[in-house]
């Protein structure tokens, strides 16, 4: 008990890390982002569980961020079983947060948990997450089969998402090309578009996204699958 009192003093609350896990709860943003902060400051195996439970739900996104950092800063063994329970939730920020969390650990004994079913989720934060999370995550020698699979998203949802994909293909390297060149011919022009503009940026990630886009619809409307700039 001296040991969470006295982390609880040391952070400036005087009240110890219980009550600051009570205060994860609290109405305000700022009290719930000073409570994160103190319990990240003094982590503790038993905090693991009420952390993942407030990623769940926490509406802050300041708020979620620190939740993150106070689970990095916890063992990876307890994080890491919980977290990988999590992905599985039916709530999709639950699944959303625990994936960005398991990005930000990065130990690849959470890669099994990056199914097919979560890089193709039907909640765009969630494959956001996924696509980020995997990139991190893949195993040496299976960057093809990933990139492969993240291809199939290729021209889903607005530009945010898009330009989420984009950063993940692009971060494959080389490994991404075969499956970019495939996608180049596709029938869906919105995901010919994107597959052009990413191999555009993947050639000159300085070129910007919005730039990349534009030259590629150019090039589909004018050429079907040609290579944008080319």
């Amino acid at each position: 008990m001296a040991t969470r009192q006295g982390a609880g003093a040391g952070a400036g609350t005087g009240t110890g890390a219980e009550d600051a896990l009570r205060g994860l709860e609290d109405e305000r943003s700022s009290v719930r982002l000073r409570a994160a902060l103190v319990v990240g400051s003094a982590p503790e195996a038993g905090f693991v569980g009420k952390l993942v439970e407030r990623c769940a739900v926490e509406s802050d996104f300041f708020v979620r961020d620190m939740l993150t950092w106070a689970l990095t800063r916890h063992p990876v063994s307890v994080t890491l079983p919980e977290l990988l329970r999590e992905v599985g939730s039916e709530r999709a920020q639950a699944r959303s947060q625990a994936l960005h969390t398991l990005s930000k650990i990065g130990d690849r004994r959470g890669w099994p948990a990056i199914t097919r079913a979560l890089l193709a989720d039907a909640d765009d934060e969630v494959a956001r997450s996924a696509w980020r999370a995997a990139v991190v995550l893949v195993p040496e020698g299976e960057e093809s089969e990933l990139a492969s699979v993240l291809a199939t998203q290729l021209g889903r949802g607005e530009r945010e998402t898009q330009l989420s994909l984009s950063r993940a293909l692009v971060a494959l390297g080389a490994a991404v090309e075969p499956a970019l060149r495939a996608a180049a011919a596709a029938p869906d022009p919105r995901a010919r578009t994107h597959a052009l503009a990413t191999e555009r940026l993947l050639r000159d990630p300085d070129a910007g996204f919005e730039f990349a886009i534009e030259e590629a619809k150019r090039a589909v409307a004018l050429g079907g699958s040609g290579r944008a700039g080319q």
